[in-house]
């Protein structure tokens, strides 16, 4: 029987674009709402008969902001994505929420329709960074919306912060995190801020209006992080990413261990069958291009006029995509399952890239595993760009 998948469903809406966000997401559209349910039930029936068999594992919901999608909207997607895949009883299934769009009543319905965890994007529990960051909610939007959904039952629930913003003091950052920890939640996701060309932070750092953020702020920000997580029982999995026991986010897993998975939506990206490929961004033009592919479905054609771009994977990238991305977990990349995989020796055919981690302590062979140091971890950019292909 084939290995099973993962599904990601891309929901494009937000009430306000943050300026420091690079995502395909966008203000203003909420009209497109309706048409956009029913395309996604339409692209998820075109791949009905290419993933069937394989069953799903894990759904994630990103976006945007998925949240503001009316609980009758949820429920279409999901009832048709049943409709369309093998999803397994007990898949997680995963929504990104904001703060200021959730409710207990919404919460309970949503939990009702199938969501069975929560990624909350906090960002700050300071109103004055909050504001700074372009967000729309409160510190007190944020606790109360994490209140709500333990209220209504929700026993995965998963807290997003910032770190590393323009002259953020540390004794700032350590508040935010101390006042996530109070919350007790089951999974937390830190991220440093990065500037991202396009968006209107790099304009303004670019024009002097606003400082480049600190590298060795965030550094030292995050290396106490990780200290201070560690105390509080929470297991550091991934680069950016921390868990209590049993709560590790089973959908990103998929990705950093190379597996394949679907996306659906506006801007989407795939790998199935050793393909990369991306759908339309834009969800007025994925819409049209989604609609004339089901009509040609139902007319007896197969085109995916939607998948605007795609790269066969070489197995020499393929190798190189497996090694980065399990590095990001803490326990590193197994060896031996590498060998099973390609049939070669890791440490042999990057012998040449992995000269210079080795040297300077970034990366470790230990226990059949190569994995980044607590120094690689700090600069990981630096150890994946020399693994990747020429």
């Amino acid at each position: 029987m084939a290995d099973p998948i993962s599904l990601y469903v891309h929901i494009p809406f937000c009430t306000a674009k943050c300026g420091y966000c690079d995502f395909n997401s966008y203000a203003g559209q909420d009209h497109l709402v309706p048409s956009y349910s029913e395309g996604l039930i339409h692209e998820a029936q075109l791949w009905q008969k290419t993933v069937a068999g394989r069953g799903v594992r894990t759904m994630f919901f990103g976006g945007g902001t998925p949240s503001l999608m009316p609980v009758e909207e949820l429920r279409a997607i999901m009832d048709g994505l049943h409709d369309a895949f093998d999803i397994a009883p007990e898949a997680e299934i995963t929504l990104e929420a904001n703060p200021n769009s959730l409710d207990e009543e919404y919460l309970r319905t949503i939990r009702d329709v199938g969501i069975n965890r929560l990624s909350i994007g906090v960002q700050s529990f300071h109103d004055d960074e909050l504001k700074a960051l372009d967000r729309e909610h409160s510190a007190t939007d944020a606790t109360n919306a994490y209140r709500a959904a333990r209220a209504a039952g929700f026993d995965n629930v998963s807290l997003d912060l910032i770190f590393g913003l323009p002259e953020q003091e540390m004794s700032s950052w350590q508040e935010s995190v101390e006042e996530a920890l109070a919350l007790e939640p089951d999974h937390i996701s830190l991220y440093a801020l990065t500037v991202e060309q396009g968006t209107p932070l790099a304009r303004d750092v670019a024009r002097g209006r606003t400082p480049s953020p600190d590298p060795d702020a965030q550094a030292d920000q995050y290396e106490w992080t990780q200290e201070r997580l560690a105390e509080a029982g929470y297991e550091h999995y991934e680069i950016s990413n921390w868990a209590k026991p049993g709560h590790r986010c089973e959908h990103n897993l998929t990705y950093w261990r190379c597996q394949e998975y679907l996306g659906l939506g506006a801007g989407a990206h795939s790998y199935l069958d050793g393909v990369r490929f991306a759908v339309a961004t834009l969800p007025n033009r994925y819409l049209e291009l989604v609609n004339e592919s089901w009509e040609g479905m139902l007319a007896g054609g197969g085109e995916m006029r939607q998948v605007v771009s795609g790269e066969t994977i070489t197995p020499e990238l393929a190798m190189a995509d497996t090694l980065i991305l399990g590095m990001r977990l803490n326990e590193g990349i197994s060896l031996s399952a590498f060998r099973a995989r390609f049939g070669v020796d890791a440490l042999e055919h990057f012998a040449e890239h992995l000269e210079m981690p080795f040297a300077e302590r970034l990366v470790e062979h230990a226990d059949d595993h190569l994995r980044l140091t607590k120094r690689g971890r700090l600069l990981a950019n630096e150890v994946f760009a020399n693994l990747l292909p020429d």
